[in-house]
């Protein structure tokens, strides 16, 4: 986007009116809260939708199958994400984009609130992915739009923001999970509400307080490239499913085969990404370096999403099978878990950027922290390893356990997430700034492709093997990441 339309952008917006912020800030804020709260919400009951029984209101789906399927949710998400910025970018801008992952989002929790069968599921799944993929990357990039480039209220900006994004992800499962004996079609039922409630804010706000913020398009194609565009894409879209009403009939496309598809792409994509950068022209040899240097990372980044992402599978299952849900009197929802992970960073967030600031120069490098994250996730898992050390797998755990995990986890998500979006930002090529940032989220991809395998190593009888093995593995990772830390410094010519 040209610094023309930007200022524009700037100018058109009111700078104040939310929290000192511009009053776009309200709109966007409460979108997000909306969309989270509806997307966290049906996460937080949804594997347990796929396993349970028919006659306990789910779809009765193998278990192991269903921990597959999640991960594989996840993976799709983020990938879509490519899909949605591409198409903001160059064919509606940022605010359609939004609008229109909202709607679907909405309309794939309308479906999951109706009880149906496997096949209306799946429905759902890939309104939901689609609509994640326009809305979520693109609602971000509306928020930089409403300050200039030397405006410092940016940073703290994104804070209240990712604030929004937890408060949602907190309410949620609480909420849901509280319906979900009752009906999961009620809880679905919920969040598509909430998709709503998001969706009639941004309507009614957008026009007053957004102003010209996400309505410019970055790179907008020429009518010859949309036509050329769109009839590429329908030709693929017909021999897809020409290529799914052949294999699926005749067996050659099933669930399993699926699932490994999507893990081979999980990997795919991000390599064929450092390929093309690297090999760039437009790509310069302190560029090519810091590439080199952000590899680690990215491997690292994988390995961590992958121990936490499991909260909303393994995690999960381990709440509803294998954890006392009576406790104090009170009974708790295998659901409401899932509330622990925005909770703690609610609280701890501000308690390690109040720490970086105070460290300053004295703070641990980006591989540095990187490391710390692994040794932490790694960790979490290795408690929760205790339970079944002590007591056996038999016997239900006290949930002051998984509590314990979830925190320890978070401080590791505190020490790599808002850390790795910081250091893309920094070691991306200037030519690749934007699909660099891509690249930073398909490693979430490439986790949940991972877990798709992993989870079928989990059982009851190899719970002790599983959670000690991939918990080891993660500080292991730490501790040669921790070793490398210093040569990895260099290769990122004097970014810290």
């Amino acid at each position: 986007m040209s610094n023309l339309n930007r200022q524009k952008i700037v100018d058109s917006v009111p700078q104040t009116g939310f929290f000192g912020h511009p009053k776009g800030l309200f709109t966007l804020f409460f979108t997000e809260f909306w969309e989270r709260f509806s997307y966290y919400g049906m996460r937080a009951i949804l594997v347990f939708y796929m396993y349970y029984e028919v006659s306990k209101g789910g779809l009765g789906i193998d278990e192991t199958l269903a921990l597959s399927i999640m991960s594989i949710y996840g993976s799709l998400v983020y990938m879509s994400g490519i899909i949605g910025g591409w198409l903001a970018d160059r064919v509606f801008g940022t605010s359609r984009a939004v609008f229109y992952g909202g709607v679907l989002i909405m309309f794939g929790h309308i479906v999951l609130a109706i009880p149906g069968s496997v096949s209306m599921f799946f429905v759902s799944m890939v309104l939901i992915v689609l609509g994640t993929g326009l809305l979520k990357p693109n609602v971000s990039s509306v928020v930089g739009e409403l300050y200039s480039e030397q405006d410092n209220r940016r940073d703290a900006g994104f804070t209240i923001f990712v604030m929004g994004i937890n408060m949602g992800a907190f309410i949620s499962p609480l909420i849901v999970g509280a319906v979900m004996d009752y009906s999961f079609h009620i809880g679905f039922g919920i969040a598509a509400v909430g998709m709503f409630l998001g969706l009639v804010i941004f309507i009614l706000t957008k026009k007053k307080n957004l102003g010209l913020a996400g309505t410019i398009i970055a790179n907008p194609m020429s009518p010859a490239e949309k036509k050329k565009t769109f009839t590429i894409f329908g030709i693929c879209v017909v021999i897809l499913a020409i290529v799914c009403a052949i294999l699926i009939p005749n067996g050659l496309l099933t669930f399993k085969g699926f699932v490994n598809l999507v893990t081979i792409l999980g990997f795919l994509i991000p390599i064929i990404y450092f390929v093309v950068m690297y090999k760039s022209s437009k790509t310069t040899a302190v560029e090519r370096s810091r590439i080199l240097a952000y590899i680690p990372l990215f491997i690292a980044s994988v390995m961590f999403w992958s121990i936490q992402e499991q909260g909303s599978t393994i995690l999960a299952n381990y709440a509803d099978k294998r954890t006392q849900l009576d406790f104090a009197g009170i009974h708790i929802s295998p659901a409401w878990f899932q509330s622990l992970n925005p909770l703690f960073i609610i609280i701890f967030a501000p308690i390690f950027a109040w720490l970086w600031v105070k460290l300053g120069k004295r703070q641990p490098t980006i591989p540095q922290k990187f490391s710390y994250a692994l040794l932490f996730s790694g960790v979490s898992f290795l408690v929760i390893l205790l339970p079944a050390y002590f007591g056996g797998s038999n016997s239900l755990v006290n949930p002051l356990w998984l509590v314990l995990s979830y925190l320890v986890c978070v401080f590791g998500e505190l020490l790599l997430s808002p850390v790795g979006l910081s250091a893309t930002t920094k070691l991306a090529p200037a030519a690749f700034s934007a699909q660099t940032m891509s690249l930073w989220f398909l490693s979430n991809a490439a986790a949940q492709g991972l877990n798709a395998q992993l989870v079928r190593f989990y059982k009851p009888e190899t719970e002790m093997t599983y959670f000690g093995v991939i918990g080891g593995a993660s500080i292991a990772l730490g501790i040669l990441l921790f070793m490398l830390s210093p040569k990895i410094q260099t290769f990122m010519k004097g970014v810290r």
